[in-house]
């Protein structure tokens, strides 16, 4: 018989039943006990029943006028039951009495329900099928009229309306599904719009760019909304939008827009675009088909990126030209909006800043400190020698990153050359990038080419030098040591052949030119022996404690004299008293001779300023400064060349070899030191000895080398 049928006002269940989307025809419970109603009025019968076929079985799709207890007859055989009957011969059925008519089945439902006349007519859908049965029934033998059998016709009439309409929306909605089902399958995303611009459709993909999981219906404000840029990288404004654009009127074909939501990774978007118009030409709408192209954009910018860094390398006469010129053609590739090129000096341990980029809306203040080997990008990139990325350098502890930038992605290469760090390059992104080993990959490339271009520089400048120290070695010979020896080589011959009286009166004067001038010469060969067993190695740097402002006051104190004869004033401004790890002498001679050139370049009023600070725990730094006759800013690159003199030393008869300098480098970087000129401020010259505090690797000489100076 089937489980039992939930009286006609039962709770819960007739309510789940009634929400129940059937089968074979698909007319929902609801529907049918109204349409049963109806035909129990018109057919003046208690009991009307709408019964639907599933397969090979019957279904109760509805009914009116249900007895209390009554049993639902669920899935059972057609065969079982009158409605059968129907269904095989597709006629009307008539029982005035169901006790009497031999065509009712042994044990058929109706029984069940003391049922004693019956008529039930076929339902067909549109097509002529027959789908179910429309039937009324009465607890009494009754004899049907015409008018009660048209009632009981037309409500199966109406059930094939019914049918229909069912029919046609579950279509509309297999139909939906398999449309939703092809979207979200699509490598695209898809969406689309009514007349009024408001949206209709949207596939996962298009609400995944869109960034929101469920976009507004008003189109415009939706696109406002969106951080959209055209292929340019120009912010797009709402109008310009493709969907907007189709709206208006227009076909588009493969136009890129690129998004750049918060948080999410930049995604590139070709686009087809177009409006969507009825039979009658009125506009329904618009829809657009998008794809991500990032990937092949992103090929297209590296191989960009690999064409304008050998072009900048190319022709770059600087390192501070390529690497402004290569950082230009990464950073405006790929849309990054500030990078920086950082040199290593292997000497001081220090990262000495080369170049850096900023797009229009960095400010050109914006600019990172120097980073220290603890840093965790620029400063992690130099200690491990290994491309470090950072999805959020904002939140990175130790960011030394451009301030104010609310930067996302960091990204530092280091540029390697033969097992060391020469430079780092460091990269930043306002948005968040994906750390992709292709991306990784072109800039380690880009990298070790701008390692060759150092290495290549480096050499090209030692020939320079060397050339130029052949140079000035010829220039050396020709007048620094041929006037002495000239002077010296006359006086001799003088005196060997003067006679008696002369040679009485003028041998005193004629041997202190000789003196002078021997020692002169005696001074030069010095500095150079001495130099040239610094830059070999063959010099022994002692490695102890030194009070550094110990050794500025002895300096200053043995430059005094000079001073005060030349009239100018010293002064020493000891801000701090750090201790060195090297050698007392050299740093001694190397605070000595800045001091007595500052002294020797200067007229009397003028004053010399030697001052000791201590900027980190680890750093201690001496800065002589002068206000004398200053450095023509043409020469100042040369300062720290060989046998250089600058022209106003030689206007004014400076004496001096141009070693100088070029000694108390050598010295400083024997100890792990930097000295430098410092940036032009005027008619003042000022000079910075910047020492470590806890780095000493003295240096033997190796065997067979020869005396030490």
């Amino acid at each position: 018989m089937g489980e039992e049928h939930p009286a006609e006002g039962d709770g819960d269940a007739g309510a789940s039943v009634q929400q129940m989307e059937l089968t074979a025809g698909a007319m929902s419970w609801e529907a049918a006990n109204k349409l049963a109603a109806v035909t129990a009025r018109a057919a003046g019968a208690p009991t009307a029943l709408i019964h639907l076929t599933d397969g090979d079985h019957l279904r109760l799709a509805g009914g009116a006028g249900l007895p209390d207890g009554w049993k639902r007859i669920g899935h059972v055989p057609v065969s079982s039951g009158l409605a059968g009957i129907i269904l095989g011969s597709g006629e009307p059925l008539i029982v005035t009495d169901t006790a009497a008519d031999v065509r009712v089945p042994a044990g058929a439902p109706i029984s069940a329900v003391a049922g004693r006349a019956y008529a039930g007519f076929p339902i067909r859908d549109p097509q002529g099928t027959l789908v179910g049965v429309c039937a009324v029934l009465d607890y009494q033998v009754r004899q049907w009229t015409d008018e009660e059998l048209a009632g009981v016709r037309e409500g199966a009439q109406a059930c094939t309306a019914f049918v229909a309409e069912q029919q046609a929306r579950q279509q509309a909605d297999q139909q939906r599904r398999f449309l939703d089902a092809l979207l979200a399958s699509l490598q695209a995303g898809v969406t689309a719009c009514d007349a009024q611009g408001r949206l209709v459709l949207a596939n996962d993909l298009a609400v995944q760019w869109a960034g929101e999981s469920s976009p507004p219906a008003d189109l415009k404000q939706w696109a406002a909304r969106q951080h959209l840029a055209d292929a340019e990288g120009r912010p797009l404004p709402a109008h310009a939008v493709p969907l907007l654009r189709a709206l208006a009127g227009e076909q588009l074909r493969d136009v890129e827009i690129t998004v750049r939501n918060p948080g999410q990774r930049r995604t590139v978007l070709r686009t087809d675009a177009q409006p969507i118009t009825g039979a009658d030409g009125e506009r329904l709408g618009a829809v657009v088909v998008a794809q991500d192209v990032t990937d092949q954009r992103r090929a297209a910018r590296f191989r960009d990126v690999e064409f304008a860094v050998a072009e900048a390398l190319a022709h770059a006469s600087s390192v501070q030209q390529a690497g402004s010129r290569v950082l230009e053609a990464i950073c405006s590739t790929l849309h990054w909006p500030y990078a920086e090129l950082w040199l290593v000096d292997e000497q001081a341990q220090a990262l000495m800043p080369s170049a850096h980029y900023a797009a229009d809306h960095v400010e050109a203040g914006e600019l990172s400190p120097q980073p220290q080997p603890g840093d965790m990008l620029t400063g992690a990139a130099w200690r491990t020698g290994k491309p470090i990325w950072i999805g959020d350098i904002d939140a990175a502890p130790g960011n030394s990153a451009a301030p104010g930038l609310h930067l996302r992605t960091g990204l530092a290469i280091p540029v390697p050359s033969g097992g060391r760090v020469l430079a780092v390059l460091s990269f930043f992104a306002d948005v968040v990038e994906d750390p992709a080993d292709s991306l990784i990959a072109l800039l380690s490339g880009t990298a070790a080419h701008v390692g060759e271009f150092l290495e290549r520089r480096r050499a090209e400048e030692l020939a320079l030098a060397l050339a130029r120290t052949k140079d000035e070695y010829l220039v050396l010979v020709g007048h620094e040591l041929r006037t002495p020896l000239t002077s010296i080589s006359g006086c001799a011959d003088f005196l060997l052949t003067a006679e008696p009286a002369v040679l009485l009166a003028d041998a005193p004067e004629l041997l202190e030119i000789i003196a002078r001038n021997s020692r002169t010469v005696l001074h030069i060969v010095d500095e150079l022996l001495d130099l040239t067993g610094l830059d070999s190695g063959h010099t022994i740097i002692a490695c102890e404690p030194v009070d550094l402002a110990a050794a500025v006051r002895s300096a200053a104190a043995t430059a005094a004299p000079a001073a005060e004869s030349a009239g100018v004033e010293m002064g020493l401004q000891l801000a701090a008293e750090p201790v060195v790890i090297g050698d007392h002498g050299r740093l001694q001679q190397v605070i000595g001779h800045l001091i007595a050139n500052a002294i020797a370049h200067g007229q009397t009023g003028d004053q010399v300023s030697v001052t000791v600070t201590q900027p980190a725990p680890t750093v201690a730094e001496v800065t002589v400064t002068d206000t004398g006759i200053g450095i023509p800013a043409e020469e100042r690159h040369r300062l720290f060349s060989r046998f250089y003199r600058s022209s106003r030393t030689r206007e004014r008869r400076i004496p001096g070899a141009g070693l100088g300098l070029v000694l108390s480098r050598a010295i400083i970087e024997r100890h792990h030191g930097t000295i430098q000129l410092n940036p032009d401020t005027g008619a003042a010259t000022s000079v910075t000895v910047r020492l470590p505090t806890d780095r000493c690797e003295p240096q033997r000489p190796s065997p067979g080398a020869g005396t030490t100076l």
